[in-house]
C-alpha cells in the first residue's frame, strides 16, 4: 500500500515537473511569435478572446499570456478592455491540456513509447543548443507528463475498492462547494490546475469519484488559477491590479455559474455511464462553460471594464511601479515592464526641466523631481540585473542594449540637470537664451504628447554648428574672466544637455514594445570641444 501511494505521489510529482519543463520550453519557443500575435490580432474582444486562446493553448500557460498582456496594456498597445477580451480567452485555452491528457495520456497510452522518446530528447537536449534544445527540453517534458499520467494509474489502481464516491461529499450542493474549495486548495498547493485537472481525470478513471464530484473539483481548479496573478499583482502596477482583479472576478463568476449546471451537463453528455463517458464529459464540461462564459462575457466587456476600474481607480503610483516581479519570468514582458519604467522617467523629468525654463519660472520644484528620478533609474538597474535573455534572441537582446543606453543617458541628464547656476546663466545670457528656451519649450511639447525627436535632432545639429562661434564671441566679449568661464560652461551644459535629451528620445523608441530594434549605434568618446560633425553622440560627463 505504502509502494503504491509512492507511485501514485511521484506520479503527479511527475506530471508537475513535466508540465513544467515543457511550458518553460514553449514560452521560449513561441514567446516572440506569440507576442507579435498578442498585439497584431487584439482589435475586437472578438479576436482578442480568439487571440488570447490560440496563444495560451501554444505556450501552456495562461499566466505568460497575462504578464505579456499587462505589458502591453502599461505600454499602450492595447487598451483595458483588449486586455479583458484575452483573459476570457486564455481561460479557454488552459483546458487544452484536459483534451491532451485524456487522449494522449488515457485513451492512447503512450508510457511505453515515451521511454525511448524521452532518452532521445534528453540526449537531444545535452548535445545541441538553441532552438533544437529548446525543442527537445519541450518533448521531453511531454514524455515525462505521459509517465507521470501512468504512474498515477498503477497507484491508483490499489486504492479502487478503498476510494469510492462515497468517500467525497455528497453530490449536494453544500457537498460540491466543499468538492470546490478542496479543487481551490489543491491548486494552491500544486500552484497548477493542469496536475489537478489530470488527478481528477486518473480518479474518474478507477471510479473514485463520480461526474457531479469531479466536476466540482475542477470548477474549484479553475477559480483557484486566479490567486497567484492577484498575490503577484500586490503593489504592481494600476493595469497589473485591474488585470488580476478581472481575471479573479470572472473566473469567480463562471465559475460558481457552472455549478449550477453540473447535473443538466452530466446528463446531456451520459456521464453516468462508463468510465471513459465521465472523462470525455469533464473535459468537455470544462472547456464548455469557459466558451460559454467567454461567449456571455464578451458584450459585456465595456461595462465590466467599467466596474473594474471603478473597484481599482487610478491612484498616484511610484514611477517604480511597473517593475512588477512577475514579469522576470517573461524576459519580453519584463523589458516592457523596464520600458514603460523608463519612459514614466523620462516624461517626469523632460517635464520638471521643462518647467524650469520657462521665463520666470523657479527651480525649487527640481530636487524632488530629480532625486524621484535617481531613485526610480537605481530600481530599474536592480531589475534588469535580474533579467535573463536567451543568447539567441537578437530582439530582445537589442532592446535591452537600448534600455541600457537610455539609463546611461538619463543619468548623465541628470547630472546635468542638477548644475542648476549653469541652467541659470544659459537662462539669462542674450547668447544663449533663445537656444535654453526653445529647448525648454520643446520639452514641454513632449508632455503635451507630441513628438519631438525630430526637434531634437535639428536643435543639436544647429548647436553643432554655432557652437565654436558661440564660444568665439564669449571669449572676446570682453567679460571678466569669472563671468566668461560661466558662460563657456553654460554652453558646454546647453550642448551636453540637447545631445543626451535626443539621445535619450532615440532610445525610448528602439526600447519600446513597438519598435522593430534596430541595432544601436555605437557611441564613440568624444573631445572637451566638439567639432560640428560631432552630433549626436554621448559625451562623457567628467567635469
Amino acid at each position: 500500500m505504502t509502494a503504491d501511494l509512492f507511485a501514485l505521489l511521484g506520479g503527479i510529482g511527475l506530471f508537475l515537473f513535466g508540465m513544467q519543463s515543457m511550458t518553460d520550453a514553449l514560452r521560449q519557443i513561441a514567446s516572440s511569435r506569440a507576442r507579435s500575435v498578442l498585439a497584431g490580432f487584439a482589435r475586437t474582444p472578438l479576436s482578442a478572446a480568439l487571440t488570447g486562446a490560440a496563444t495560451t493553448a501554444a505556450v501552456q500557460s495562461s499566466t505568460a499570456t497575462m504578464v505579456t498582456t499587462v505589458g502591453f496594456v502599461g505600454a499602450g498597445m492595447l487598451t483595458f478592455q483588449q486586455a479583458l477580451g484575452i483573459i476570457f480567452g486564455a481561460s479557454i485555452g488552459t483546458t487544452i491540456t484536459g483534451w491532451m491528457v485524456l487522449f494522449l495520456g488515457f485513451r492512447l497510452p503512450l508510457a511505453a513509447a515515451a521511454l525511448p522518446l524521452l532518452f532521445g530528447a534528453a540526449l537531444l537536449r545535452v548535445l545541441s543548443g538553441g532552438q533544437t534544445a529548446r525543442v527537445a527540453m519541450a518533448v521531453a517534458g511531454l514524455c515525462l507528463v505521459f509517465l507521470g499520467i501512468d504512474l498515477m494509474q498503477d497507484g491508483m489502481a490499489a486504492f479502487e475498492d478503498r476510494l469510492t464516491p462515497a468517500s467525497f461529499p455528497a453530490p449536494t450542493l453544500a457537498g460540491r462547494l466543499q468538492l470546490l474549495v478542496l479543487g481551490l486548495v489543491i491548486t494552491l498547493v500544486t500552484q497548477s490546475s493542469s496536475a489537478g485537472v489530470a488527478a481528477t481525470l486518473v480518479l474518474l478513471a478507477s471510479g473514485a469519484i463520480s461526474f457531479p464530484q469531479a466536476a466540482a473539483l475542477v470548477i474549484g481548479m479553475h477559480i483557484g488559477t486566479t490567486f497567484t496573478p492577484l498575490l503577484a499583482a500586490i503593489g504592481g502596477s494600476i493595469a497589473v491590479r485591474r488585470t488580476a482583479v478581472a481575471n479573479i472576478v470572472y473566473h469567480a463568476i463562471s465559475g460558481f455559474l457552472a455549478l449550477g449546471f453540473i447535473d443538466i451537463v452530466g446528463a446531456a453528455l451520459g456521464a453516468g455511464g462508463t468510465r471513459e463517458q465521465a472523462q470525455l464529459a469533464l473535459v468537455v464540461f470544462h472547456t464548455g462553460f469557459n466558451v460559454i462564459g467567454t461567449a456571455v462575457m464578451l458584450p459585456l466587456v465595456r461595462p465590466f471594464a467599467g466596474l473594474i476600474e471603478r473597484l481599482i481607480p487610478e491612484t498616484a503610483r511610484p514611477l517604480s511601479a511597473p517593475l512588477n516581479r512577475q514579469a522576470l519570468a517573461e524576459p519580453a514582458a519584463a523589458l516592457d515592464a523596464l520600458a514603460l519604467t523608463a519612459r514614466g522617467v523620462v516624461d517626469r523629468l523632460f517635464g520638471a526641466l521643462a518647467t524650469a525654463m520657462q521665463p520666470g519660472a523657479s527651480q525649487r520644484h527640481l530636487p524632488d523631481a530629480l532625486a524621484d528620478c535617481a531613485t526610480t533609474l537605481d530600481e530599474m538597474h536592480d531589475f534588469q540585473a535580474q533579467i535573463s535573455l536567451p543568447r539567441d534572441s537578437a530582439a530582445d537582446l537589442e532592446r535591452n542594449e537600448s534600455l541600457l543606453h537610455l539609463q546611461d543617458h538619463l543619468q548623465r541628464l541628470l547630472y546635468r540637470a542638477g548644475q542648476s547656476n549653469r541652467m541659470t546663466a544659459a537662462l539669462a545670457d542674450p547668447k544663449l537664451r533663445r537656444y535654453a528656451r526653445y529647448l525648454g519649450a520643446v520639452l514641454d511639447r513632449h508632455g503635451a504628447g507630441v513628438d519631438v525627436q525630430a526637434r531634437l535632432e535639428r536643435l543639436n545639429r544647429h548647436l553643432a554648428g554655432r557652437e565654436n562661434r558661440l564660444r568665439r564671441q564669449i571669449m572676446r566679449s570682453g567679460l571678466p574672466p569669472a563671468r566668461l568661464f560661466a558662460l563657456t560652461d553654460s554652453l558646454r551644459w546647453l550642448r551636453r544637455f540637447a545631445i543626451h535629451a535626443e539621445r535619450i528620445g532615440h532610445y525610448t523608441r528602439a526600447a519600446s514594445p513597438q519598435a522593430t530594434q534596430p541595432t544601436p549605434e555605437p557611441e564613440p568618446d568624444v573631445t572637451e570641444t566638439p567639432t560640428p560633425t560631432e552630433t549626436n553622440t554621448a559625451i562623457a560627463d567628467k567635469d
